[in-house]
């Protein structure tokens, strides 16, 4: 193709200026391969631009590509549209869930009722199965008042588990580990556990969330959230025991 297409002067007299290239069918084709959004970024060529019509042998019917390719991209935009909709309303579900499993370990009225609270009520509050306080209690044995949600670990445990210097794990398709969630492990396929450190004159420990949902925890998620029921429940660990920090 070499139809050439002469190019105009900036004062429209037809004549290209002499640092101008003609212009040519080839280069308008070349250009066009080289920018494939041009026509996206000046949608008004296509009201003056004329289609091959559909009998036009073995000539793509231009219009009907355009259109084919515009309602692709308008079904992928909808479906990017519904998701952003649906994870927002799912954080904003789970952001108010955090919120008031927080409020009731603020109300509650001592620490024993705080760790029945943390330990029982927070599975419902945050639709989990399971809900437990991992402490390196070394040989020190658990109160019995405590030991359905307070699980004994060894020295190095938590780092064991988490990892040195990680503070939170979330992992999915798992078998529950009977150390962290007792009689439940046999319900949890994915969990998330966060590290507490109460006070330096304290065991360090872990907050460790169980679910039955094998996706219901998996690695990428935002820990946010569960860093800041950690933290919360640090501080009132920290205020019920009298510990600094």
């Amino acid at each position: 193709m070499t139809d050439k297409v002469p190019a105009k002067s900036a004062k429209g007299n037809g004549k290209a200026p002499g640092d101008l290239k003609e212009l040519t069918a080839d280069r308008i084709v070349d250009y066009l391969k080289n920018h494939p959004d041009f026509l996206v970024e000046h949608p008004d060529l296509l009201q003056i631009l004329t289609p091959p019509r559909r009998e036009a042998g073995n000539v793509i019917d231009f219009q009907h590509a355009m259109v084919q390719r515009l309602k692709s991209e308008n079904d992928k935009l909808q479906t990017a549209q519904d998701y952003l909709v649906v994870t927002a309303r799912s954080n904003q579900s789970i952001q108010s869930r955090v919120h008031d499993a927080v409020l009731a370990i603020l109300r509650a009225p001592s620490f024993e009722s705080m760790i029945h609270t943390v330990t029982s009520e927070l599975a419902v509050q945050l639709d989990v199965d399971a809900v437990t306080i991992g402490v390196e209690a070394g040989d020190v044995p658990i109160p019995k008042a405590y030991a359905a949600g307070i699980r004994a670990l060894p020295e190095g445990a938590v780092d064991g588990i988490l990892g040195r210097g990680r503070d939170v794990v979330l992992t999915s398709n798992i078998t529950g580990d009977p150390r962290l969630f007792g009689a439940a492990a046999g319900l949890v396929r994915s969990q998330a556990l966060t590290r507490l450190r109460a006070s330096t004159q304290a065991p360090v420990g872990l907050l460790a969330l169980g679910s039955r949902r094998p996706d219901g925890f998996i690695a990428g998620q935002g820990t946010e959230l569960l860093g800041f029921l950690a933290r919360s429940l640090e501080i009132m660990i920290r205020q019920w025991l009298h510990l600094p920090g």
